[in-house]
């Protein structure tokens, strides 16, 4: 998979911004720095299903990306935090 293009909703990118303090750049960045993906679940629409990307942003910050792909390089992103300790060792990706 590769996402080529973002799609952004206010109502998304404003609650990962405040709540998250995650920048659309720093998930633009991620998708852009071939992250690892992982399919979270079947959507309701055919096609559209629910996926998690994990990666670094340029500045070296480990996070997850929840979006979902809507075709053709498209992403609809619904959620982005920084990944866990935990979850970065799971990927092979421990901080130091």
């Amino acid at each position: 998979m590769k996402i080529t293009q973002v799609i952004w909703l206010k109502q998304f990118s404003d609650k990962i911004e405040s709540k998250h303090a995650v920048s659309r750049d720093e998930v633009e960045e991620l998708f852009r720095s071939q992250p690892r993906y992982k399919l979270m679940e079947k959507g309701l629409i055919s096609g559209e299903n629910v996926y998690r990307a994990f990666g670094q942003s340029k500045d070296g910050r480990y996070l997850l990306v929840f979006f979902i792909y809507k075709g053709q390089g498209r992403a609809l992103v619904i959620s982005a935090r920084d990944a866990s300790i935990r979850e970065q060792r799971r990927y092979g990706k421990k901080r130091k």
